[in-house]
Parts: C-alpha cells; structure tokens; sequence
C-alpha cells in the first residue's frame, strides 16, 4: 500500500475545479483511457493580461491522478500563461507534499495538459504524440521527448525512476533498452561524461561473450541473480533461476513478486544486468513459458 499525504487524500476526497470551465477559451488534453490515465484541462484566460482566470479538470485515473489535477488547477489560478509555463511537476507533486515515487507519472501528466492547454490558447500546435518514429514505449505511447525532459526537469537515473514518472517501460520491458541509452545520453550531457548512477554497478565484474564454459556460465547467471536478490527479499519477494535455455533464462518469481504487476518490469532489469554482465543478449523469461518438454510433460 503506498504512503499518502493527508493533502493527497483531501484533494482526492474534495476535488477542487472538478469539471469544466463555463466559457473557458482553452483547452489541453493528454493521456488515453487505454493506457489507465486521461486529462482535459479547461481554462478562462484573460485576453487582456493573460491571467488564468478560472481552471477545471476532468480525468480518468487514480486517486493521485485526481489529486494532482486539483492541485494544478489551485496552483495556476491567478497567474498568467508565461507563469503557469514555470510550473513543474514537482511543484505539483510538492504542492500535494509529496507523491509516492510510483506515482510521480500523475504530476508529470498534469504539467502536459497545461503545456497543451497554453498552445491552444494561442493557437499554437501541440501534440501529445510527436513524431511517430521517437516513440519509445508503445504500451503507454510515451516518445524520447518526454522522457529525456522529464529526466532532465526531475534528475532521474534510472530505468525504474522513468517508469514511476512516465509510465515508460511498466508493461513488456522491451523499451528498456531504449530508455538506458537516454538516460545515458543525458547523464553524458551534464558534465561530458557518464555518471555512474545512471546505471546500477554490478556486483560482479563483466566479462567478454563466449569466454565462459557453459557450467561457468550458468554459475554466473547465478550469481548475477542472487546479487540481485536482497532488494526482492526487502520488499517481501523473491526470485529463484529455474533453467538456462541458449539465450534464454528461465526464473521464478514467489512471495510478493509473484502475480505482482510490476513483476515485467522486475524481470526486465534482471534481464538487463545479465545482458550487461556477460556481454551478450539474455532474454529471461517466467518459468511457466519453458516449453513443456522441458518441465517435463508430455
């Protein structure tokens, strides 16, 4: 259960500027109902000053979905466009004093409706789903743009970090890859060379592909995951290797990690280390997609 803020509940449990603005003169919406979140943010601007005059939501989402637009809608009520420009999701998330780390994906989608409702407003173009060739993650239609802004605007490190304020890489982990070379390119960015928290350090030295036998192989797999094991076992979960097939990797997840729905994305960053840490592509998968030979049946 995640830890929230009595302001958190009380903007969950007494919205303000629930619904839509009367005569609004602009409007900004982002997210879809497929991928679990949607906003539409509605304004009454003054054309004479540009004073956010009125603002009002509508979202489909989760308690801190619906807390942080409350929260927007306060913070930006009264001040001008040019203003409102400067709000950050973290000032939301900070307004709300504080958002569980899973939940900072709510923040960041308010701070894009109050971009696209500013470009309305002044008849400037704004799409929520820039070109198609920078989508990275197509499970929660998230592009490079968005990720590389939000790491920047929020000093993000990890792959994990961008998942709690995007949504990028929580459904089949396959824009993993994607999203470390981000992370990497603006880690290298920020002083011209690679911050070694952007990527957590193995506990084992890495060696090159094909200069292990096959037992030294799997006994690296092996130690790969018990190193990996303690942070499982803090959260109540577990994981334990069941086979090695080629590239394959066969593990089971119990205790908590079993029928998690984070549980993809756990087995992505296992994935990730092993690729790292033998130097060739790993694909891990559950133990209950080994072909049925395998486990033995007929």
């Amino acid at each position: 259960m995640w830890d929230y803020s009595e302001k958190v509940k009380d903007h969950f449990f007494n919205p303000r500027n629930a619904g839509t603005v009367d005569d609004a003169n602009a409007m900004g919406e982002v997210g879809s109902i497929s991928c679990g979140d949607a906003l539409r943010l509605t304004l009454r601007v003054d054309p004479t000053d540009e004073v956010i005059l009125d603002a009002g939501f509508q979202t489909f989402g989760c308690g801190s979905a619906i807390a942080s637009s409350s929260a927007l809608t306060e913070i930006i009520k009264g001040i001008t466009l040019d203003q409102a420009m400067k709000v950050s999701n973290r000032d939301i998330a900070d307004y709300l004093d504080g958002l569980p780390p899973e939940k900072m994906h709510c923040s960041v989608m308010g701070r894009e409706a109050l971009r696209a409702a500013v470009a309305d407003y002044r008849g400037e173009e704004w799409r929520d789903d820039r070109e198609e060739g920078a989508l990275v993650c197509k499970c929660f239609a998230v592009d490079a743009v968005m990720i590389e802004e939000t790491i920047r605007a929020n000093g993000l490190h990890t792959v994990e970090d961008v998942t709690h304020y995007t949504k990028a890489g929580g459904g089949c982990t396959s824009c993993h890859e994607a999203i470390e070379e981000i992370l990497a390119k603006v880690s290298a960015g920020r002083d011209g060379t690679l911050d070694p928290a952007a990527v957590e350090p193995a506990a084992i030295e890495p060696v090159a592909a094909g200069a292990l036998t096959n037992l030294q192989r799997i006994r690296r797999i092996e130690a790969v995951i018990a190193s990996l094991r303690p942070r499982l076992q803090a959260d109540h979960g577990d994981v334990e290797l069941v086979d090695v097939d080629g590239d394959t990797v066969y593990v089971n997840m119990t205790g908590a990690c079993s029928g998690c729905q984070m549980a993809s994305m756990t087995l992505g960053g296992i994935q990730q280390r092993l690729i790292e840490d033998l130097g060739e592509f790993i694909r891990v998968a559950p133990a209950g997609r080994m072909p049925r030979a395998a486990r033995g049946e007929g």
